[in-house]
């Protein structure tokens, strides 16, 4: 039965916060204000430059007190981007570990009695770093479908979208302004409209 108390949080990194969004919504705002779901309460808890790692040791404590019992609890993770950054001559974060870090996540939230999405990492505007984040991504997708969560596979077709990479290259080669988060917003809405109406 639907909850009138629906809360959201999205977990993640710059991306989630919205960072190069002249308009100060990025995708995570954009979901939420498109959402015929007057009851809903969404919280952004997207951290620059965060990997899945600083992500795994925080997400927890920040949702619960967002996210209590009573209400209908739900986290939207996305990360992933800067696992993939090479710094000091080596990835941030290995592949196995970033994997590693998604399904304990996911497993806690299950725990817990809240639902999951993941929304998967985007493209930015370095070719070497898009190959290690697009095995990052298929690796995610594996993860939720053994979970039974549902993904959001964005970099293949933003990969090919020309407001996204436009607006990338314009800023600061990683974020987008306000057309390439509204782009993955639309990737992400069909998906979304479908999760948060199953409260």
């Amino acid at each position: 039965m639907a909850m009138d108390d629906v809360r959201v949080c999205f977990v993640g990194d710059s991306f989630v916060a919205g960072v190069g969004d002249s308009e100060y919504l990025g995708w995570a705002g954009r979901l939420a204000a498109g959402t015929a779901r007057a009851a809903l309460t969404a919280y952004n808890l997207g951290v620059r430059r965060q990997t899945s790692s600083e992500i795994r040791d925080r997400w927890l404590s920040e949702c619960a007190p967002r996210l209590p019992s009573g209400c209908a609890g739900h986290v939207v993770f996305a990360f992933g981007t800067n696992d993939t950054t090479v710094e000091d001559g080596s990835v941030r974060i290995d592949l196995s570990e970033s994997a590693e870090n998604l399904a304990t996540m996911l497993k806690e939230c299950a725990e817990t009695g809240w639902r999951a999405m993941v929304v998967g990492p985007p493209p930015i505007e370095d070719a070497g770093q898009n190959e290690r984040t697009a095995r990052l991504d298929r690796s995610f997708a594996d993860i939720c479908l053994g979970a039974g969560v549902p993904y959001v596979a964005v970099f293949a077709e933003l990969s090919g979208n020309a407001v996204w990479a436009e607006e990338v290259r314009n800023g600061d080669g990683a974020h987008p302004d306000s057309g390439g988060y509204r782009e993955l917003a639309e990737l992400t809405r069909p998906a979304w409209d479908t999760w948060i109406a199953d409260s």
